[in-house]
């Protein structure tokens, strides 16, 4: 995975749906971050990263303190 990439785009989508997004680390393998905001808006945040960027490759989320209760994704 391109860290700068993914970061910018993560950045991108979090600020068009009005989301709280605070970084952890970023790998080759895997990014970590914290996204605060209205559920469904979340939701949101989580299918546009599955579907981008071009350059990396989302193969799974897991979702922790989740307040709608959902399952892990």
């Amino acid at each position: 995975m391109d860290c700068d990439s993914f970061v910018a785009f993560a950045r991108h989508r979090a600020g068009r749906l009005d989301l709280a997004l605070s970084l952890g680390r970023c790998t080759a393998e895997a990014a970590t971050m914290a996204v605060a905001g209205q559920p469904d808006l979340v939701d949101a945040f989580e299918m546009a990263l599955s579907l981008g960027p071009h350059d990396c490759l989302v193969t799974g989320v897991e979702r922790q303190g989740d307040p709608a209760g959902k399952a892990d994704a």
